[in-house]
């Protein structure tokens, strides 16, 4: 399902965050939204959720305006980046609860909910408490729950910031696998470019509110536009070509040289 934000603004405490932003996410791609605390992206993302409603504009599913549609009726799954899991509730019934509003039969509910737990590797782990799941298994938790529901769009709001270094590589590579099997449109919100250059079909690389750059990882990572996003997406060495332009030179490429000099 294509994505897209038209003309949209929204203003906090009398100043404009966006103005007139357009924006469109490509149908069952990951996308992701990349920028430092307070650029906007996690405003975008709750506007897509429902959450925020614009000042301005209309957001679009394929055809259909959602801009002021509640929240359950978007066909939305969203994970956050504090789990967002019910405590007093199993592995299993937490991955059902999205079956509870959309009047899926209990049996079926469980049988799907089951499933998608096994797809996730926690099987044999449904009848645990979030409290006796370590923090990349709740994770894997949040995210049968956004995924068993057969969304729309997905949402990915740095799900994977608060693991540890080891779990975050680990668990990145199964939320891009279980989103090309889903063949769901993902938009996926991080500061930390490895994930973001590692996960995307598509990156938009964000500043105060604006699109500075917006394509594919391996062409804003080797084309950056200008200096902001050339230094926000890896160490560079940035060298004036003249009429305005500047020639990147990553220090990564410049250090694994000197490595291998006598």
């Amino acid at each position: 399902m294509r994505i897209r934000f038209e003309r949209v603004t929204q203003r906090y405490d009398g100043a404009a965050l966006f103005t007139d932003l357009d924006l469109e996410i490509p149908s069952g791609r990951f996308f992701t939204l990349l920028g430092p605390s307070g650029c906007g992206k996690t405003t975008l993302l709750r506007m897509l959720a429902g959450f925020v409603v614009p000042d301005a504009g209309r957001i679009w599913f394929g055809d259909r305006d959602v801009t002021t549609l509640p929240v359950h009726k978007r066909g939305v799954g969203m994970v956050f980046q504090d789990y967002a899991l019910f405590p007093d509730r199993s592995a299993l019934a937490n991955v059902m609860y999205g079956f509870d509003a959309r009047g899926v039969p209990a049996k079926d509910a469980k049988a799907r909910a089951q499933a998608m737990l096994e797809r996730v590797g926690l099987g044999t782990l449904a009848d645990r408490s979030p409290a006796k799941l370590s923090g990349g298994q709740r994770q894997r938790v949040a995210m049968a729950r956004a995924l068993v529901i057969d969304p729309q769009l997905l949402l990915l709001d740095e799900p994977l910031a608060a693991l540890d270094v080891k779990l975050r590589v680990e668990l990145r590579a199964m939320v891009r696998e279980l989103q090309l099997e889903a063949k769901v449109t993902t938009v996926f919100v991080t500061h930390d470019q490895e994930e973001a250059l590692a996960l995307s079909d598509v990156v938009a690389v964000m500043d105060r509110g604006r699109i500075v750059q917006m394509g594919a990882p391996t062409e804003i990572y080797a084309r950056p536009v200008n200096g902001y996003a050339a230094d926000f997406l890896g160490s560079a060495n940035l060298i004036p070509a003249g009429e305005g332009k500047l020639r990147v030179v990553r220090r990564e490429v410049i250090e694994i040289g000197r490595a291998g000099r006598p």
